[in-house]
């Protein structure tokens, strides 16, 4: 199959691992902002995670470099703009990108102008290219409660516009569910749809905490209900759709190799399976390379392609008129 003129859908994107290296380099360079490098190639090295990660920690962080240039309207508004481009060329035809507010507001901006500055690059992309796209809020297990509440508030204005989901993210702790059950029923009330990273890092359980306690509609990486029969069965019987990202599950030694990938097998045996970057710099990776790295492992058949996209549009978060143009671009 020539992967590159395949339609795609990706719903699981992170914007800060998104970046194009020269525009960090730019925008440094602008605004004086000190990096390890300036060099291109040199830098590259700082941005990527290494294919033998040791842990989803030493993969995460990758994301601090990217944070210093991502404090502006004018560069949240160009790093969203770019990474719906960059979408395009690998004829990517709707994109959820998430991401969390709160880290971008260290000098200054509040809550509602980065959310807006983000939905206003996406829109700068969908007019000039064909492409389509929302937004998902992330909420950093990390950090508070009171701060999930936060987001939850003040991108409810933007429900509807731009903003379609809630999602919890970072580093993955046992029982992390507990802690968010509150905001995250808040924002179901408000009109939220949710989607919550669980599974990722040897914890099945979390899974079937996210469907049971969170509500969670779709899951983020879900690799490890292959150990959990309970987590394996509610995904299963309720058909909750799990974005999957192969490179970065062995980047963050969620499997050891691609060959150990559950995604197709996850795939044949019913679950609904979804391809997804992750994050496009961190994992230095593509659309059409996690297309093809699954095709490589497992002789993708067209029949296989056209179920998950299938899949993959219904799960989106999108209206009914946008999943109908996904529908027909296929």
């Amino acid at each position: 199959m020539n992967f590159l003129a395949l339609p795609k859908i990706e719903l699981h994107c992170h914007l800060d691992g998104s970046l194009r290296g020269e525009t960090i380099i730019d925008i440094a360079q602008k605004e004086g902002i000190q990096l390890p490098s300036f060099d291109k190639d040199e830098l590259q090295k700082e941005l990527i995670a290494p294919l033998e990660c040791e842990s989803l920690d030493e993969y995460l962080k990758r994301f601090s470099l990217p944070n210093l240039v991502m404090q502006s309207k004018e560069n949240l508004r160009r790093i969203t703009f770019e990474l719906f481009e960059d979408a395009t060329r690998e004829n990517v035809k709707y994109l959820e990108v998430r991401f969390a507010p709160l880290l971008h507001i260290l000098q200054g901006l509040d809550v509602e102008e980065v959310i807006q500055s983000v939905i206003e690059g996406m829109r700068d992309a969908e007019s000039r290219y064909e492409i389509k796209g929302n937004i998902i809020l992330s909420c950093m297990r990390t950090m508070s409660v009171e701060s999930a509440f936060e987001v939850v508030e003040k991108g409810k204005k933007f429900l509807g516009n731009g903003v379609v989901a809630i999602d919890l993210c970072a580093s993955e702790e046992e029982s992390f569910c507990e802690k968010f059950v509150d905001p995250i029923a808040l924002a179901k009330k408000y009109g939220y749809r949710v989607t919550i990273h669980a599974g990722e890092t040897g914890i099945g359980k979390n899974v079937l905490d996210a469907v049971e306690l969170l509500g969670a509609e779709r899951i983020g990486h879900g690799v490890f209900i292959k150990d959990c029969a309970e987590a394996y069965k509610i995904v299963k019987e309720k058909q909750v759709v799990l974005e999957m990202c192969p490179t970065s599950n062995v980047q963050t030694k969620a499997v050891h190799n691609y060959s150990e990938h559950p995604i197709y097998k996850f795939h044949k045996d019913g679950i609904k399976v979804t391809f997804n970057t992750d994050n496009r710099t961190v994992s230095d990776t593509t659309m059409e390379k996690e297309i093809h790295l699954v095709d490589n492992e497992f002789n993708l058949s067209e029949e296989d392609y056209r179920i998950i996209y299938l899949n993959s549009v219904e799960a989106s978060f999108a209206d009914q008129e946008t999943k109908e143009w996904c529908l027909a671009q296929y």
